[in-house]
């Protein structure tokens, strides 16, 4: 039970970031998170501990528990490092079957009704599985492990691009040709696809997190 309740608490704490209740540097005070979250302060606690060995929560003596933020030069290595991990996955994948390719497309078409919908909370989620479909394909756990603990560290940069329009439809249309280059076993584009894909988060955020989520530095 006690698992379940720091499970619980650790999904709730990140749909928070998520939906930007709670800020990158914002303090996270665990009575206040215990009273929000309707639990006692222990599987709060074992949450933010959990958190933090994610990198998504920072903690400092005397301080206490902060939400991860990033420098801009924090984000832009964090990028890198995606990037060249994705290409390493992308260039490693086997042939998807036709049903993974189905299972593909139905996320990208689940994506494009959140998008219509603005919901960006459900848009985050759906876009995570149609990307960890592709890379666990691989077989490469240890790549995709690491893969998923800088989209986990990222996370709150990408709602924020999420939340502007243009920036959905693009997110669509660009999974709609990767898919058709993963179909064709055109590995060269599906890396060419997903690092424009990819990269044109961080160059949007620089103008929309200067009037949203100002980054240090």
């Amino acid at each position: 039970m006690a698992g379940t309740s720091v499970g619980r608490a650790v999904e709730q704490i990140r749909q928070m970031m998520r939906s930007q209740e709670l800020l990158p540097g914002q303090p996270l005070r665990q009575e206040a998170l215990a009273e929000r979250l309707g639990v006692s302060r222990v599987p709060v606690r074992e949450a933010l501990k959990a958190l933090e060995a994610e990198g998504v929560v920072r903690h400092q003596p005397n301080v206490g528990y902060t939400v991860a933020r990033l420098s801009a030069e924090e984000l832009r290595q964090a990028y890198l490092m995606r990037g060249a991990l994705e290409a390493i996955v992308l260039r490693e994948l086997p042939r998807l079957s036709t049903a993974q390719i189905i299972e593909l497309s139905e996320l990208n078409e689940q994506i494009a009704q959140a998008a219509d919908e603005v919901d960006v909370l459900r848009i985050i989620e759906l876009n995570h599985d149609f990307h960890f479909v592709i890379f666990r394909a691989s077989g490469l756990r240890l790549i995709v492990d690491e893969i998923e603990r800088i989209w986990k560290i990222t996370e709150a940069y990408r709602t924020v691009y999420l939340y502007d329009e243009s920036a959905r439809r693009r997110i669509v249309r660009e999974h709609r040709q990767l898919i058709n280059a993963l179909r064709r076993g055109q590995t060269e584009r599906a890396v060419c696809i997903m690092d424009s894909h990819r990269d044109a988060t961080p160059a949007h955020l620089a103008p929309t997190l200067a009037a949203t989520l100002p980054l240090p530095g």
